[in-house]
């Protein structure tokens, strides 16, 4: 009740501009060009589009305006760019397309990288293309707009952004290996899923380590180059800050470090680039990790975008032997704070936390503490006495886990969750791993993860997706390990004392133990960083146990995968929960007021763009062909419509 007062007394006093058609009726976005050519929007990473064109007032006359199948088998979780007349996707096993606006969906070109990764983990996935325009001093008419992908096979590819043509002056033929100083790198064990950032004409990139299978694994090594020539330009080696170039022959970066997985952002005018790290794999045990290892693992890393060199850094997790990696864009924004407007990273974490930082000095904005956690019943591990908590933010995880939240279709599997849930080791946040099993809570896919989250940049509006999916770690002891126990996201952990199991913490038919919802959506005011909406999205027709979907269209708040978008219109779009559905959100109280069936989940964040040809918005949603959205199965599609690909989905007003 107090909620919808809340949010009531907002809306009366008009404090929010939201849903208003412009008078000029033009649909400017928030950057300079009118665009969106960065995988956020911008490279603040906000997702964000001031468009009020499509608004609260004529969502509901939503429709498709067009769509393409991509051709491509496998992972579709590609959010397009738009720049002049084209949208620049990439799809599974990194192939680049062109597509044009002024004949909606046509295909101008693409390009085939043809990678050669094994077929493990994240081996077809791509997040995203990075755009680049040459300064007309350094363009010499050789592909003076390009298009960069990196590849699942650690290359870095540059093509021209009108024909799709490699750029001949980047690289070997547009294309540079990412192995040079990386040491022995055995086949899938080092890849990049993210597009690169351009930070003051450096681009920007890290990578994804195969990690938890074995300690010494490659180096997570962050890397600027020259977008023109490709030519490294600096190395920020965790365990060697004080070399910026290639290591001397004999010699690797520094391996078993943290990686740098997902997408970064970029302030050109501080000449920052933010950095979300990962844990130093393997992931549940650290009696090995070194202090390279330990000092930036989990954190947000501002480095100089010229020089690559630390400017500030905050950890987030201490010894993080939870796989609580950060896995988030960070987003930057200009928020009033205390009567003055503050240049803000906001940080999304796993661990459901939100944390915000000024961006030009690390300083926390809101208060964060130092906590006690539970501590390790290992003899060969240690565990940190304390645990930053950022408590001046909302927290989207329930506070604490009890007994009676544990549900279940029946009495029987409820009954058995509950025996299962009184035989893990549970003592709030934090609880480490033992050999006997632990319920992580939130679990290792969040809390929050790489879709991050939305800002309304004009009315200081949040947009926050959080999921509630425990996990049961349970450790084994390397000489006990016959090879059944590794399952989910575990790992084989080789080099420590234990082997890890890692799973959702499921009853014996498949279904979640934790009563829903699964995930929520909710908006925050920055400004006073309170609440105004929390609440759960979708339906469980797609879930049920053992896999078989129910067809039932309960409201539960269900899984989701990627991130929302923002709009000036006060719209909020989704179409990544579990229920396959494109949504249309009020962002001032989070009532749906437009969805739409999608052949699957999407696997991508949704984006915006206003045609410079018609002046008309649409909004772009990819899904794959099949199993797209985070479940607790796989769904298996026809073999025909696999080979068809992917969807690129346009929506529009009605002309």
């Amino acid at each position: 009740m107090l909620a919808v007062l809340f949010i009531a007394v907002y809306i009366s006093n008009a404090s929010y501009d939201v849903g208003i058609p412009s008078a000029a009726g033009t649909g400017v976005v928030n950057n300079e060009t009118g665009e969106w050519n960065h995988y956020g929007a911008t490279k603040k990473g906000t997702r964000f589009a001031a468009t009020d064109q499509i608004n609260l007032e004529n969502v509901d006359q939503l429709e498709r305006a067009w769509e393409i199948r991509t051709g491509v088998p496998g992972a579709f979780k590609g959010t397009p760019i738009q720049v002049g007349d084209g949208l620049y996707l990439c799809t599974g096993q990194n192939i680049i397309l062109s597509l044009k606006i002024q004949t909606p969906g046509e295909e101008r070109w693409r390009f085939n990288p043809e990678i050669d990764t094994p077929r493990i983990g994240f081996w077809d996935t791509c997040r995203g293309v990075t755009y680049y325009e040459a300064p007309n001093f350094r363009s010499l008419g050789v592909c003076e707009e390009r298009i960069f992908t990196a590849t699942t096979d650690a290359r870095l590819i540059a093509v021209n952004k009108n024909t799709g043509e490699p750029c001949s002056d980047f690289g070997n033929n547009g294309e540079i290996s990412l192995l040079p100083g990386m040491g022995d790198v055995e086949p899938g064990f080092y890849f990049v899923t993210s597009p690169p950032t351009i930070a003051s004409d450096v681009l920007v990139l890290g990578g994804w380590v195969f990690d938890n299978v074995r300690t010494n694994e490659p180096s997570g090594v962050v890397r600027g180059f020259d977008p023109i020539s490709g030519d490294l330009l600096w190395a920020w080696d965790m365990g060697r800050e004080d070399r910026a170039g290639l290591p001397p022959e004999g010699d690797t970066y520094t391996r078993g470090t943290p990686n740098v997985w997902s997408l970064t952002s970029a302030d050109d005018e501080l000449g920052l680039i933010y950095l979300p790290t990962g844990n130093a794999t393997p992931d549940y045990w650290g009696g090995h990790r070194t202090e390279a290892m330990e000092r930036y693992a989990s954190s947000i890393v501002a480095l100089d975008a010229r020089t690559g060199r630390v400017r500030w850094h905050y950890q987030t997790v201490h010894h993080d032997i939870f796989d609580y990696d950060v896995p988030s864009q960070p987003s930057l924004v200009d928020v009033p704070i205390n009567g003055e407007i503050r240049k803000a990273v906001i940080v999304p974490t796993k661990r459901a936390e939100i944390f915000m930082f000024d961006r030009e000095t690390g300083e926390p904005l809101t208060e964060i503490q130092e906590l006690p956690v539970p501590q390790t019943n290992l003899s060969d591990e240690t565990s940190s006495l304390t645990q930053p908590f950022s408590v001046g933010m909302p927290n989207f995880a329930h506070d604490y886990i009890r007994e009676a939240d544990m549900w279940g279709i029946t009495p029987m599997d409820q009954a058995l969750c509950r025996i299962q849930y009184r035989n893990l080791r549970y003592e709030g946040p934090l609880t480490p791993p033992t050999t006997g099993g632990t319920l992580l809570y939130p679990g290792v896919a969040g809390g929050m993860n790489w879709g991050s989250v939305a800002i309304d940049e004009v009315n200081h509006l949040m947009v926050v997706n959080s999921m509630h999916n425990p996990m049961v770690i349970r450790l084994y002891p390397q000489e006990e390990v016959t090879g059944d126990e590794i399952l989910g996201v575990g790992g084989t952990q080789l080099g420590t004392p234990y082997a890890a199991y890692s799973f959702f913490f499921l009853s014996p038919i498949f279904t979640p133990c934790l009563k829903p919802p699964y995930g929520e959506m909710a908006v925050v005011d920055l400004a006073n960083q309170e609440v105004l909406w929390q609440r759960g999205l979708g339906t469980a027709k797609e879930q049920g146990p053992f896999g078989i979907q129910s067809n039932l269209p309960i409201p539960m708040g269900m899984f989701y995968s990627a991130g929302s978008m923002v709009s000036g219109g006060g719209l909020i779009f989704m179409g990544g929960v579990a229920d396959s559905t494109m949504r249309a959100i009020n962002i001032l109280n989070g009532e749906e007021v437009w969805t739409d069936p999608l052949p699957s989940s999407s696997a991508a964040t949704p984006m915006t763009y206003v045609s410079p040809e018609t002046g008309k918005q649409y909004v772009i949603v990819t899904v794959p062909s099949s199993g797209g959205g985070l479940t607790l199965e796989n769904q298996v599609d026809t073999a025909a419509d696999s080979q068809e690909g992917g969807y690129v989905i346009a929506y529009a007003l009605p002309d």
